[in-house]
């Protein structure tokens, strides 16, 4: 659990966050006083009568306020974090700062205009929000108000009936989409009593459930005691956990692909008596994975992957749009939530509810840019021709012993396996953790194609053969230093002629391949990179001819990059002494590899 706030105070902390909304959208305003964010006059359509009103405990944004805008929400209604606003802020929003208009010219087709409010299953907020609801119908059977109607909205199944009681199902990310299609609805003109009509119906249709790694610190609480309920082990999801810290289900040590077949067995197994809210029996069902907050769009991308994979393999369901993104929230959780839409007939005539969420809207919280039209094409067509990008190698006729060079390449690759945690540990320190990862990955990948296809004694042909897995599984800097070195070393040994690739003539091959390296990288050794070990191989293999006494040299250079404060490279910005703690990571990986190359052991031992 993270307690670390750039922002202690979580009064200032709601404000600010919620003029920010005024400052990234001139759309809106801003009420301080009663922390309401609403459309500023003349910002929408026009022809809107029917205005919809949400809001909820802050900490879940961008809902609510940052869903305030043109086909999506008029108002909406901040409390302090995890708590309802009063029932005197959502009136002011209600009655005040919306335009609700009374006028029944529409009542046979729709009902007149006036405000549809929202609001998520719990119970603060559905008291709170009641109230002012009441309150505003009494003004408007004094003829002094505007129509109100209000949805409650509770799409979650990971408590279940049983432990939800009396209270309900709880209202979660779902909730989004409830605003998204009555937004759209009134944005196009349409009367209270369809939209409330249509709002009520998709809450019905929707299902819910949310995993979290950990639970959330609020700002300005203490930290909570290390062995209460709000911690989780490492690697323990808790599955259903609530968007204020609430309990779920369950607490279970799993991975991804079981957490998902879990979460989407409590929406969809019928057979699960405490949670079959929802028979999904459309033709066309909306999916939405929603970050709460902490997880990162990387691995959100990989969620929603399994997500849709299960769906299909194991439900036959082919989600006919997939929203993926930061839609609610639990500050900042390290978890996120399914939900699924049962698209349904709306029966008031006109706009479906997939083309309701496709209707534009302009607010900072809804990021689901993807139009009808690119939807429906459902375009297959790809550009995965096959690039060989230069064809055939030719032969060279610069021999070596096929058998032989494969076994010394092997084990040099092995011994860059085995020294990734080592190099890794380095890294961490002095760089971003990366470079051990790196080498031993492009190492796997030449390991495997060696393998399939033996090294054929041709040298050109056999290096050849490995740059293209060199540029496609090593990235970063360390893989375009090898991936240039590389392929100007088959340019270079192609240079040597037809003769035996004797180590005099490997070492004037590789003098040239550091030569046009030097064109792309100003590294000499003494800057603490990886040069700093191959400089002195190439050396005392032009001198010697000696493949072990250029393996000794180039880890005796990496032994001396300890304490050598580096010129170039990611290390340059890491600040510390850890430059003197460690060898360069890319220069000891090198020189691994050149041991395992020459079978010096001692490659793998650390010192």
């Amino acid at each position: 659990m993270s307690t670390k706030h750039f922002l202690h105070d979580p009064t200032h902390l709601v404000t600010a966050s919620l003029h920010s909304l005024t400052l990234t959208n001139p759309g809106l305003a801003l009420d301080t006083a009663n922390k309401i964010v609403y459309r500023r006059p003349g910002y929408g359509p026009a022809g809107q009568r029917t205005h919809i009103v949400s809001g909820g405990g802050s900490g879940h944004e961008p809902s609510f306020a940052g869903m305030v805008g043109p086909g999506l929400l008029s108002a909406a209604v901040a409390g302090t974090i995890f708590a309802s606003p009063g029932a005197e802020q959502i009136r002011a929003a209600i009655m005040g700062r919306v335009e609700g208009h009374r006028d029944a010219e529409a009542r046979g087709k729709g009902g007149g205009g006036g405000v549809l409010v929202t609001v998520m299953n719990y119970t603060g907020d559905v008291l709170n929000f009641g109230l002012a609801v009441e309150k505003a119908r009494a003004v408007a059977a004094a003829g002094a108000g505007v129509e109100v109607e209000m949805v409650v909205v509770g799409d979650d199944v990971g408590v279940g009936r049983a432990k939800a009681g009396k209270v309900g199902r709880r209202g979660i990310a779902g909730t989004v989409l409830v605003h998204k299609i009555s937004g759209a609805l009134a944005a196009q003109g349409r009367g209270l009593r369809e939209v409330a009509q249509v709002a009520r119906l998709v809450a019905e249709n929707l299902v819910s459930v949310g995993a979290s790694l950990e639970h959330v610190h609020v700002p300005g609480r203490t930290k909570p005691d290390v062995d209460s309920a709000e911690y989780l082990r490492d690697g323990e999801v808790e599955i259903g956990m609530g968007i204020h810290n609430e309990q779920g289900s369950s607490k279970e040590e799993v991975e991804l692909p079981d957490l998902v077949m879990k979460m989407l067995a409590q929406m969809l197994d019928q057979s699960d008596e405490d949670r079959a809210f929802l028979k999904v029996n459309s033709n066309e069902v909306v999916l939405l994975v929603n970050n709460l907050g902490g997880v990162s769009v990387l691995e959100m991308g990989g969620i929603v992957t399994e997500v849709v994979t299960q769906l299909r393999e194991s439900y036959n369901i082919r989600p006919v749009r997939i929203l993926n993104g930061t839609f609610m929230t639990s500050l900042n959780g390290l978890g996120f939530s399914i939900t699924l839409l049962n698209v349904v007939n709306t029966d008031i005539g006109g706009p479906s509810m997939i083309e309701m969420l496709d209707y534009p809207c302009e607010a900072t919280g809804w990021s689901s840019p993807i139009s009808t039209r690119t939807w429906e094409e459902k375009i297959t067509a790809t550009r995965e021709q096959d690039f060989s990008g230069g064809g055939e190698i030719r032969p060279s006729g610069l021999k070596m012993d096929g058998a032989t060079a494969q076994q010394a390449l092997t084990r040099a690759l092995e011994t860059v396996v085995a020294v990734e945690p080592e190099v890794t540990r380095y890294d961490t320190i002095v760089g971003d953790g990366d470079c051990g990862i790196g080498l031993k990955r492009g190492a796997e990948a030449i390991l495997k194609h060696l393998k399939s296809y033996p090294m054929s004694g041709d040298a050109v042909v056999d290096v050849a053969n490995i740059v293209p897995i060199v540029e496609k599984e090593m990235d970063g800097t360390s893989g375009a230093i090898y991936a240039i070195f590389l392929n100007a070393l088959v340019a270079s040994l192609r240079s040597q002629g037809q003769s035996e690739a004797s180590p005099k003539v490997w070492a004037s091959a590789l003098k040239q391949s550091c030569d046009a390296l030097s064109k792309y990288t100003p590294a000499q050794p003494g800057d603490r990179t990886l040069v700093d070990a191959l400089y002195p191989f190439v050396d005392v293999l032009a001198q010697t001819g000696d493949v072990k006494e250029a393996a000794r040299a180039a880890r005796a250079a990496a032994e001396g990059t300890k304490g050598m404060k580096a010129s170039l490279g990611r290390t340059v910005y890491v600040g510390g002494s850890g430059f003197e703690q460690v060898h360069d990571p890319g220069a000891w990986g090198l020189a691994s590899f050149f041991l395992g190359l020459a079978g010096i052991s001692s490659a793998i031992q650390q010192v």
